[in-house]
């Protein structure tokens, strides 16, 4: 059977693939530095690409009227290095995507958080279990389904490119104020894995993308 898909647009998800690496090894870069101003590239970068990329998430018809993604103030308190506790036993679960296809993943481990005005919020760490696979950290607060995406939002994916890297080894850098919609939060013609019931914080964490 052949794939309907024309040929070109393969080429133009293979460079938005490459902006969002190129965006996310800035951020990398810039983040220790001045996180405001790596804040402020990163919102100015996804907002050229989701007006103008052909791969762009939003429906075409929404592109010309688009000002920009809401995104709340940076909180430096809602950055972390956080430690991935590896001792607890991989654990293989799948997740729903928004279309109701399936994606296996694997616990790989957990991170503690110390969130403002909480004793402490944990979320696991989950492998991507496919081809390439990559680190995956989806999350669901208490503004899920109110003031953002009810399916959750995601701080790592690395198999999209979406990493802030680890300042030492065994640490993850977790930074709330980088935390973004999945496509198909724009357009439901996209399929995203949802975060699963394990990656619930009771916190509402007002950072990052907001819904429009």
């Amino acid at each position: 059977m052949t794939d309907p898909t024309p040929p070109a647009s393969w080429l133009d998800l293979l460079d938005w693939r490459r902006e969002l690496n190129d965006l996310y090894a800035h951020l990398r870069e810039e983040c220790p530095r001045d996180p405001l101003a790596a804040h402020c590239h990163w919102q100015a970068r996804r907002n050229a690409l989701f007006r103008d990329h052909p791969q762009s998430p939003l429906p075409a018809d929404e592109r010309a009227t688009f000002a920009g993604l809401p995104v709340w103030a940076y909180d430096p308190a809602l950055r972390f290095d956080a430690p991935v506790d590896t001792t607890l036993p991989p654990e293989r679960l799948t997740v729903a995507s928004s279309t109701g296809q399936d994606m296996p993943l694997v616990r790989i481990g957990r991170v503690n958080l110390p969130l403002p005005g909480t004793t402490g919020s944990a979320l696991d760490v989950y492998w991507i279990d496919v081809y390439g696979g990559g680190v995956f950290v989806p999350f669901r607060d208490a503004t899920s389904g109110h003031e953002t995406y009810g399916g959750g939002r995601y701080l790592l994916d690395t198999a999209k490119g979406a990493d802030l890297g680890s300042v030492r080894a065994g640490h993850l850098t977790l930074d709330f104020n980088f935390a973004y919609h999945p496509s198909c939060h724009y357009d439901p013609r996209w399929s995203c894995p949802l975060a699963p019931p394990q990656n619930v914080l009771g916190a509402a964490v007002r950072a990052g993308e907001r819904s429009r």
